[in-house]
């Protein structure tokens, strides 16, 4: 195979900036972790104070919980109403659907700073909206502090930014469903199956390799959440450190806040520890899921 120099050229602006933006910093981020405050070398012994001392273990463990709980919420709520709503959409003749593609899809855009800011404006119990609206309808009896509480900050929060991404898995799953050959369903009507017959045993396997993605992704971006908790309940993640997630516990050790003095190097630790869970669940999928997962040649 003929050597051809000209790809070499296309790659490398892309290769310099993803080197210079990611790859030198992980790994910057990756040595400094084992580094002491010194900057001799400390070996382990960050990750042994990180998970063994007290002081360090207790945070960190609260916000892997609840880092996960946020992953759950996003994966039974968001994915299965993406799912939902694509094979809604995709229903032939039915009208407007490219505007109600274009309105659910729009929140992904929007600034976490806009979507953190009016999302707490609507549920403040004193100047929102969310009281006089359960008020209208009689229901006001029902309306809670929701950020303010404890045992629902973390749920609320995960359920606005449910709303604000469901369009990307519903786009996703959109697009799988629209590559299914029309043979294949249309084979399906003439054996007499109903819509929604055609959809469990038809569509929903065929688009598997497409939900698998999506999980991985979704499991990937909510280890790497950070934006809508620090906007909405601040750097100390309140009520209580009840929304703080791994994200926000990571910039309070780096940078320090209020009266904390920042620590980088546990700071990296932390970083190094979600890297390390980020990398162990996409490598689950790749070769414990993806392998089994049968693709579809049309």
């Amino acid at each position: 195979m003929r050597f051809r120099p000209h790809i070499l050229v296309f790659l490398a602006p892309a290769v310099l900036v993803y080197s210079a933006l990611m790859v030198v910093p992980l790994f910057a981020t990756l040595g400094l972790s084992l580094e002491d405050r010194t900057g001799g070398f400390a070996g382990l012994a960050n990750f042994r104070t990180l998970f063994g001392d007290p002081r360090w273990a207790a945070s960190f463990w609260n916000a892997l919980g609840n880092n996960l709980w946020f992953f759950v919420v996003h994966m039974l709520v968001q994915n299965p109403i993406g799912i939902a709503l694509a094979a809604l959409l995709s229903q032939p003749g039915l009208r407007g659907a490219a505007v109600y593609r274009t309105a659910i899809f729009i929140p992904t855009i929007l600034s976490f700073v806009i979507v953190g800011f009016v999302w707490k404006l609507i549920l403040s119990p004193i100047w929102g909206v969310a009281p006089s609206m359960l008020d209208a309808i009689g229901l006001k009896s029902l309306f809670q502090p929701w950020l303010g509480r404890e045992g629902t900050a973390l749920t609320t929060l995960a359920l606005v930014s449910v709303w604000q991404f469901v369009g990307i898995p519903m786009m996703l799953i959109y697009a799988a469903l629209l590559s299914i050959p029309d043979e294949v369903l249309e084979a399906a009507e003439v054996d007499g199956l109903t819509p929604w017959a055609m959809f469990w045993k038809i569509r929903l396997p065929l688009i598997w390799p497409a939900i698998g993605i999506i999980s991985v992704l979704t499991f990937v971006g909510n280890f790497n959440a950070f934006d809508l908790i620090y906007v909405s309940q601040g750097a100390l993640a309140g009520p209580n450190f009840a929304t703080d997630i791994l994200g926000t516990f990571l910039f309070r050790t780096f940078f320090g806040f209020q009266l904390q003095q920042g620590d980088p190097t546990m700071g990296a630790t932390i970083a190094a520890v979600m890297f390390g869970i980020i990398l162990a669940g996409v490598c689950v999928y790749l070769f414990a899921i993806q392998t089994r997962l049968r693709r579809y040649q049309f």
